[in-house]
Parts: C-alpha cells; sequence; structure tokens
C-alpha cells in the first residue's frame, strides 16, 4: 500500500484558458501529461458541467495503472485542483508522480499554488 499522494490548489488561473473550459483539450494535455511522466494511463473520463457554450467548468479522472490523476477546474474562480496519487508497490513512482504533477501546475500557470504531498500506507 505504500505510496505518494500529491495535491495541488491553483488561484489567479485565466478563466478563458482553454483547459479550464473544454473538455476535450484538458483531456489531451491530461493525457500527454500521464505519458511524458512515464505513468500509465488506463481509461479515463471528463465531465463537462452545463451547456458545451457555457463557461462552465470540468472535472475529470485518469486512471493509472499506478492509481490516478483527478482535476477539476472552475473557470468562474479562476481556480483547478489537482490529484495525483501512485502506489509504490512493485516500484518507486514518487518521481513520476512528481514529474506529472509538476506539468499540470505548469499548463495552468496559476498565480498562486499551494502544493500538499503525503506519504500513504507506511
Amino acid at each position: 500500500m505504500d505510496g505518494l499522494h500529491l495535491t495541488a490548489d491553483l488561484r489567479g488561473v485565466d478563466p478563458m484558458l482553454s483547459l479550464m473550459r473544454d473538455a476535450g483539450t484538458l483531456a489531451a494535455m491530461c493525457r500527454d501529461a500521464v505519458v511524458a511522466s512515464g505513468l500509465s494511463g488506463v481509461a479515463e473520463l471528463f465531465h463537462h458541467f452545463g451547456a458545451a457554450d457555457e463557461q462552465s467548468g470540468i472535472t475529470g479522472v485518469v486512471l493509472l495503472a499506478e492509481s490516478h490523476l483527478a482535476i477539476h477546474t472552475w473557470p468562474e474562480l479562476g481556480g483547478v485542483t489537482l490529484d495525483v496519487y501512485v502506489c509504490n508497490y512493485g516500484a518507486d513512482n514518487s518521481a513520476k508522480a512528481e514529474a506529472l504533477m509538476a506539468a499540470m501546475v505548469r499548463a495552468f500557470n496559476a498565480e498562486v499554488v499551494s502544493h500538499q504531498r503525503v506519504i500513504r500506507g507506511r
């Protein structure tokens, strides 16, 4: 059960950024970031709240062979929450989780970022 759980709260994100409002754009960026980090995506689901033409936010998850990436956007608040959890059962995936989180945070160019790091299962 050993693992690393990273979260980040982003504030001051440009609400017009397509990642904040377009589920397809957000999903593609998440997939690319997962692959670039060396982790293995196995499934995904992204849901845009409201009508397609509305400025509503998105909730998304990429299931990883190693665990998950979850993301929630609030364009009306200029906010994003990120959650990356990896199991370290067969190998230490901590560096890959850190790389994934860093890529996700960079993509949103937030004014303020609050990071949390929890070691799980020990």
